[in-house]
């Protein structure tokens, strides 16, 4: 079994993500979309893929759902369980940012120390976190998943905004705000162009 002191790193002798990046023509960028569930962050994420695939980015999406279906299928939502998904997509995030790709993630993300640990993982320069930003009682409406019927009824445990607290970015945060209470998807979604775009914007070949 390996031990840390028989672990020899090869990132040094490995192409840097600066060829990468020329290659693929875009400089690679991870936006973190979090906030409740509902909320809009996988539509957001999945509207804004496929515009940007469009104009020629190449881009990769790690959802909560997904992620926690294989990668993280032995986790729960403990507070330990939490900070070890978080762990995990950092590191899985950071891969795809080595390889110049444009990454959007779609979590919970629910308490602002997660978040932090996901900007330590990733680098503060090269992930932008995007709160997005609507009421428990508006994603409760919309219950896409029918979590909050479940979590009303006692069905779904730690449930957050319920159970389990959110905490929404203070202002002095860098975060990105975007609110969907009373925006069209379209309206979010340009909203959400004006800012990428100049991030990722294609390098000259």
């Amino acid at each position: 079994m390996s031990t840390p002191e028989n672990i020899h790193t090869e990132f040094h002798r490995m192409l840097g993500r600066e060829a990468k990046e020329a290659q693929l023509r875009q400089r690679g960028h991870v936006f973190w979309f979090y906030g409740l569930s509902g909320s809009g962050k996988s539509t957001l994420a999945n509207a804004l893929e496929r515009k940007l695939v469009e104009l020629g980015y190449v881009t990769k999406i790690l959802d909560g759902d997904n992620i926690r279906s294989g990668l993280n299928a032995d986790l729960g939502f403990s507070d330990e369980d939490r900070v070890e998904n978080i762990r995990r997509i950092s590191e899985v995030a950071r891969l795809f940012l080595d390889m110049g790709v444009v990454v959007f993630t779609s979590f919970i993300t629910p308490k602002r120390d997660l978040r932090a640990s996901a900007l330590k993982v990733v680098g503060e320069s090269d992930m932008t976190p995007v709160y997005v930003s609507a009421s428990f009682e508006t994603c409760a409406e919309r219950d896409v998943k029918g979590l909050y019927a479940k979590a009303a009824a006692g069905g779904v445990k730690h449930f957050t905004g319920k159970d389990s607290s959110f905490e929404e970015p203070e202002a002095s945060d860098p975060d990105w705000v975007i609110s969907t209470d009373n925006k069209t998807e379209e309206e979010s979604l340009n909203e959400l162009l004006e800012k990428v775009l100049p991030l990722i914007k294609k390098t000259d070949s």
